[in-house]
């Protein structure tokens, strides 16, 4: 009998290998396909199971880095530094280009600190966030994540600076431009301006933020257990990345099939487009982290591929 058991025990323990290779090759296939730096990192929370590739490898965060801008505005809530109920008159300086809505309105909106945080998320808002990090400060959102264990997540920069240095890519002489001459001007008509482009988003050294996937997973998995703020501010944050109104990647297959998704991407189309979220589902959830960097290959097919990405995890750690 005791025979019997533990080759059951050996065939079980081969069977759950063989899973996981196979869940491994999948992902890897997948990402094989696409012309560009990647890397993916998930976690199945009930089980513990984890999958990754590349998954510590520093990536271009985009926009995924308005996550930690996010903790801290709840955290400095929390420590009485801000009000959620706080009002802000947008300046005409403060306007910027790139995602989000607020960019649209007259100077002078007059918006909270709540709405800030909410278009931050849910439409990108590059306004929303250079403000968020003036009342916060990028030293102390940095410092934090230091204090959090997170040794490779940082914010770099503003998304106004990062507007500004395409400027220069296209002239040094226009490193003297203020941010609300970047707004008026856009971005540079320059036929060079493709190659630029993909030169200054694989340059390491302008990025706006810098994280892996296996970190922003481990921070996800923090918001959702409340690891971080208070459990009424972290099922806010939560609730914000449930609306997010981008829904061509993580979330494409599965919110057909009973899924939901808070999530926040980081875009710069066609060179790159990261999906980050927690997928939320019986059985789950997973919380998968997934970038896409120096893409030269078709940006449809890339974004549909993220897609893939979350139904091949569902379906894995959905009956297991």
């Amino acid at each position: 009998m005791r025979t019997l058991l533990t080759a059951a025990a050996l065939a079980a323990f081969g069977t759950s290998g063989l899973s996981a290779q196979t869940l491994e090759s999948d992902l890897a296939a997948m990402l094989g396909k696409l012309q560009a730096k990647s890397s993916v990192y998930a976690k199945h929370l009930p089980s513990g199971k984890t999958v990754g590739i590349r998954a510590d490898q520093p990536m271009n965060t985009l926009s995924v880095i308005k996550i930690p801008i996010m903790i801290q505005v709840f955290r400095d809530v929390e420590a009485g530094r801000l009000k959620l109920t706080d009002r802000h008159a947008i300046k005409a300086e403060e306007l910027r280009r790139g995602s989000g809505i607020l960019q649209t309105f007259d100077a002078g909106l007059v918006v909270t600190v709540r709405d800030l945080v909410e278009q931050m998320i849910i439409t990108s808002d590059n306004t929303a966030t250079d403000i968020l990090i003036g009342k916060v400060g990028r030293d102390r959102v940095n410092a934090t994540l230091k204090e959090l264990g997170f040794t490779k997540t940082r914010l770099n920069s503003t998304t106004g600076d990062l507007f500004r240095e395409v400027w220069i890519r296209a002239d040094p002489k226009n490193a003297s431009m203020s941010d609300r001459e970047v707004f008026e001007k856009g971005f540079p008509n320059d036929p060079r301006m493709p190659k630029l482009s993909f030169a200054l988003e694989g340059d390491s050294t302008r990025w706006l933020g810098v994280t892996t996937a296996r970190e922003m997973v481990t921070m996800l998995e923090g918001i959702y257990n409340a690891s971080y703020a208070s459990k009424e501010h972290s099922r806010m944050m939560m609730e914000i990345m449930g609306r997010q109104l981008y829904s061509s990647r993580l979330p494409t297959r599965v919110q057909w099939q009973g899924v939901r998704v808070a999530h926040k991407t980081g875009d710069w189309p066609p060179i790159a487009g990261n999906d980050v979220g927690v997928l939320l589902y019986q059985g789950g959830p997973t919380v998968v982290a997934v970038f896409t960097n120096q893409n030269t290959g078709d940006f449809v097919e890339l974004e549909a591929t993220e897609g893939l990405i979350a139904e091949r995890l569902v379906r894995e750690w959905r009956s297991r």
